[in-house]
């Protein structure tokens, strides 16, 4: 039996990818160009999952095999077992994260399906807050930032277009020789439903880089 290997944001792209395929087959007639596609998306599955088992592979590259409709359906359902679901917290980790916030609001953690979670992210909006939640080397890190809704723009998570806000946190990490008052804010544009951006995330490289620049995280 393979064990869970997919993440939420793999199983995004692999959602991306079966998607195009489908919709190629469904609608280009010369069959060079589906194999095309199915060629294209095999590729960006197969590089999505550098550490992969032969077995997991082997899962995977049944992509090979679509062709009906109901196929392509059954293909991501059957990988939804193979789901890796984002470790659970607590309300009282989640205090412990932020200490600072006295009435720290939290959300309803037992309404989440931890499978379809990269990041757990939620806003206050009595307090113009934005927390967002990661799992980084085995370390739990918690951000929290000023909560600035702007029009709509390109989420930098996602790079999905909607509704987004400017997320500026303060960095942890300081130069050797700054002055006590020395500080940096890191801002960028971010879903302002975390839910969306959690189902459309797909590459959580400028996901971690935000984490290690705010949280000032080295790996030892």
């Amino acid at each position: 039996m393979v064990k869970p290997f997919i993440r939420n944001h793999q199983y995004n792209l692999l959602k991306k990818q079966i998607g195009l395929l489908q919709q190629a087959s469904n609608t280009v007639s010369d069959p060079k160009v589906v194999e095309s596609v199915r060629y294209s998306a095999r590729t960006k599955i197969i590089a999505a999952f550098p550490n992969a088992t032969e077995l997991q592979l082997q899962t995977l590259e049944n992509i090979s095999t679509l062709r009906e409709p109901e196929q392509f359906h059954h293909y991501l359902h059957a990988l939804e077992p193979h789901l890796i679901p984002f470790s659970q917290v607590t309300g009282k980790q989640l205090h412990k994260l932020f200490p600072k916030i006295k009435k720290l609001k939290v959300p309803d953690l037992a309404a989440i399906d931890y499978r379809y979670v990269t990041y757990l992210g939620w806003v206050d909006i009595a307090t113009n807050k934005l927390f967002l939640v990661y799992h980084l080397n085995g370390q739990v890190i918690g951000i929290e930032g000023r909560y600035t809704p702007v029009n709509k723009g390109v989420c930098f998570l996602c790079n999905r277009h909607g509704d987004v806000a400017l997320f500026s946190a303060i960095s942890k990490s300081k130069p050797a020789n700054a002055s006590p008052d020395y500080y940096k804010a890191i801002g960028n544009y971010l879903c302002v439903n975390s839910d969306v951006c959690n189902k459309n995330i797909t590459d959580v490289t400028a996901l971690e880089k935000f984490v290690r620049e705010v949280a000032g995280y080295h790996e030892s």
